[in-house]
């Protein structure tokens, strides 16, 4: 009976929902899932991080460095030893060329287990491919040799950054190192039992290269000899103090822990005057990097309000030069305003 009213039309009957209506509703409710889900990872991995450095602490308290830790800082240096006695297709084909060791430096100052030698190549490979690529699909010759030379250098950008990073928290952590191992001393332990403290108790990047001193003796080398491997591999002013005193002490005799003291004591002074430094030419460093990017804001905003105008220099053949020298004089000026103000301490 109610179905025949249904079909009188004497009941109405409720809206039904189209597919059209059904994909609208999908539209506003899946950026909203989106988006929680988003936060409730960024949540998690804020919260996972805190608990993960405050059990790193607590253990490191207790006198004792994770597995995680010690298993990491021992494959980083089983595999940089690896690395020189490798003899790869790349190391035959590249390994004569000068820049191959400093590159190899930069790679083991920041910590990044490759081979020099290979991942010149590899890069070289790629930007050749990327820019005769481009060039097949009929990109502008400029934009393909722009690619494939930005290609070849990001990375070793990056890798600079990252090494002059983990250099600074290095140095930072020098202080607290040498009056470790003064205490150390102090209490009766030896120079390799010293370092054993500093490779178990300290957070890298310094128990990483205190982890190979400590195994480097352990096999039989001399403990300068490994000291001062360290120093070469760091290559830190304050390191090379460091194993000078140390080399001295072990010739002639006399107080190493005092010695480290006054180390400390110096290296602290200088990273306070370091700092005050910084301060001082932050507003310098702010200026470059003002001066740097206001032309190209400028040139964008104008591109957007007036393109025929500032077309211009994009689609004739001499703004396309003038773009180029531009860019390589703000280049320059950036460089020497960080010149400028890059005062060693």
């Amino acid at each position: 009976m109610l179905f025949d009213h249904i079909q009188l039309g004497l009941i109405p009957t409720l809206p039904s929902w189209s597919l059209g209506q059904a994909d609208n509703m999908l539209v506003y409710l899946l950026p909203i899932a989106g988006s929680m889900l988003l936060f409730y990872g960024i949540y998690q991995a804020v919260t996972e991080s805190k608990t993960s450095s405050r059990k790193k602490m607590q253990d490191r308290l207790r006198g004792r460095a994770t597995r995680t830790e010690k298993s990491t800082e021992l494959d980083s240096i089983i595999k940089r030893g690896g690395l020189g006695q490798s003899k790869s297709f790349a190391d035959a084909l590249l390994g004569k060329l000068t820049i191959i060791p400093k590159i190899q430096t930069l790679l083991d100052q920041g910590a990044v287990p490759w081979s020099a030698s290979q991942m010149l190549l590899n890069l070289a490979c790629a930007s050749v491919l990327a820019g005769v690529g481009l060039a097949v699909v009929g990109a502008h010759p400029v934009a393909a040799v722009g690619s494939a030379l930005a290609i070849f250098f990001l990375p070793l950008m990056v890798l600079n950054f990252r090494r002059t990073r983990r250099m600074a928290k290095l140095n930072n952590q020098l202080p607290d190192v040498f009056d470790m191992m003064g205490q150390a001393l102090r209490a009766g332990h030896s120079l390799a039992g010293a370092v054993q403290n500093i490779y178990e108790q300290m957070p890298a990047p310094i128990a990483t290269e205190f982890a190979q001193v400590y195994h480097e003796q352990n096999l039989g080398i001399k403990i300068e000899d490994a000291l001062l491997s360290m120093a070469n591999r760091v290559d830190s002013l304050d390191v090379r103090f460091f194993v000078t005193a140390v080399i001295i002490q072990r010739q002639t005799g006399g107080d190493l822990a005092e010695v480290l003291e006054n180390i400390s004591g110096v290296i602290r002074e200088r990273i306070e005057l370091a700092g005050q430094v910084r301060a001082l030419t932050a507003e310098g460093r702010l200026s470059g990097w003002v001066l740097f990017g206001l032309p190209i804001g400028i040139y964008l905003a104008t591109l957007k309000m007036n393109p025929e105008y500032a077309g211009v220099l994009l689609e004739d053949p001499m703004g396309q030069i003038l773009l180029v020298v531009a860019g390589g004089m703000q280049l320059m000026g950036l460089a020497m305003i960080r010149w400028i103000v890059n005062i060693k301490v």
